[in-house]
Formats: structure tokens, C-alpha cells, sequence
């Protein structure tokens, strides 16, 4: 349920290399990297279970559509399993309906081009919207049909993930999963994320986080 994410602008090879050894050796669904390392960890992790997510229009979500669905198609062609991308923030706030429903479906419509097709996540930086924001673009995501709901980049200065925003969105979620990413640092915050109705944790300190629970285990 985890994906462990390193998206520092100043990751170097060996730190993805790092990263991808862990999700093996820890079993997390994905690694989530920037685009310039997708080949990398689609090489280290090919014939093993963990997928490779990459960002697309990351952190500010101001890219054109074509520009969008072009470097999802680029992350796909080098390896990505999961594409998670930055909605246009601008059209939330005005609730432009019709610009993130042509958004959401051209990014869509590359991810399920593919064989097998992508997973697509839409990440609408919830902590720096209003309620009726959050619903109206929880609400467009489920008209399209993409696969998950994503908090929060982890970057924007509002802030990440809360429990109440996760309970939120899975209330206007339809058929789409939840992912709650963005300062959730121990076992105490994923459950939290997980009870409020979370599918998936985007996580940089995910080995703690494990083995946080694994001691909680090993006291029970």
C-alpha cells in the first residue's frame, strides 16, 4: 500500500538505486521518482513485483495538457507503471469543468494506450483548496474515471495530507482510490491515513514507517 517516493531534485543515481533495493526488500507497491530516473528503476526493478510511478508536471501543475499527456507517454515508453499527475490548480480554483475534464482525459487516454495500460493518479494539492474546491475536483476525476485521487504533491506550502481531507475526498471519490501523500512519517500517520479511507501512502520515510509496525507487532 506504500509508495516509496524520493522526488529530490538532487537524487543521484545511487540514491534511486537505494530506494528501488529497499521497495524490494521491503515489498512496497511502487517507487515514485522523478522522470529523469524511470529507465533507471524500471531496470533495477524488472521481473520483480514493485512498479515504477513517475510525477508528471511536478509540483505546480501549470503544463499544458499536450505537454502533460506528452511527458506521461515519455515516462511510459521508458518504464513507468503509475503516472501521478499535478491537476492545473488554476482551473480547481475556478471550477472550470471543462478544462480538467479535457486534462484529465487526454493524460487518461495515453495511460490506457499502453499494454498493460498505466495507472493514472490525479494529484489536486488539496490543503491549498477549499472544501467546495476539493469536492468539485474529486467529483471531475469521477467523471473521468481515473484510478486514484491523490492529496497532495508534499511540496506546496498549505501543507500535505490530513485526515479529514482523505475522509473528504473518498466521499466524492466514486469508483477512483485514495492516495494520502505528504507528511505522513510514522506507523501513527498511515493508520490514521488508512482509517479515514486511504488506498495507498506516498511515503519518503517508509522503511521507518514499516518498521514502526513491525515492532508494534512484535509487542502485541
Amino acid at each position: 500500500m506504500i509508495d516509496h517516493t524520493l522526488l529530490s531534485a538532487t537524487a543521484s543515481a545511487e540514491d534511486i538505486v537505494r530506494l528501488c533495493g529497499e521497495a524490494k526488500e521491503w515489498g512496497f507497491a511502487a517507487v515514485c521518482v522523478m522522470p529523469r530516473w524511470v529507465e533507471l528503476a524500471a531496470d533495477i526493478l524488472n521481473q520483480t513485483k514493485v512498479h515504477v510511478c513517475s510525477v508528471i508536471s511536478f509540483p505546480f501543475g501549470a503544463d499544458k495538457t499536450k505537454v502533460k499527456a506528452g511527458a506521461a507517454e515519455d515516462a511510459i515508453f521508458d518504464g513507468a507503471d503509475e503516472i501521478d499527475v499535478v491537476a492545473d490548480l488554476a482551473a480547481i480554483q475556478a471550477g472550470d469543468n471543462a478544462y480538467l475534464t479535457r486534462e484529465f482525459r487526454e493524460v487518461l487516454a495515453v495511460c490506457r494506450e499502453m499494454k498493460p495500460a498505466a495507472i493514472l493518479k490525479v494529484i489536486i494539492e488539496a490543503a491549498a483548496l477549499d472544501e467546495a474546491q476539493k469536492r468539485f475536483a474529486c467529483r471531475v476525476c469521477a467523471a473521468v474515471g481515473v484510478d486514484f485521487i491523490k492529496t497532495s504533491t508534499g511540496f506546496h506550502p498549505a501543507g500535505g495530507a490530513s485526515v479529514e481531507d482523505v475522509k473528504l475526498m473518498k466521499e466524492e471519490s466514486g469508483a477512483c482510490r485514495i492516495k494520502a501523500s505528504g507528511g505522513v512519517r510514522t506507523a501513527k500517520d498511515a493508520l490514521a491515513m488508512l482509517e479515514a479511507g486511504a488506498d495507498r501512502l506516498g511515503c519518503s520515510a517508509s522503511v521507518r514507517i514499516v518498521e514502526e509496525f513491525k515492532a508494534m507487532a512484535g509487542r502485541t
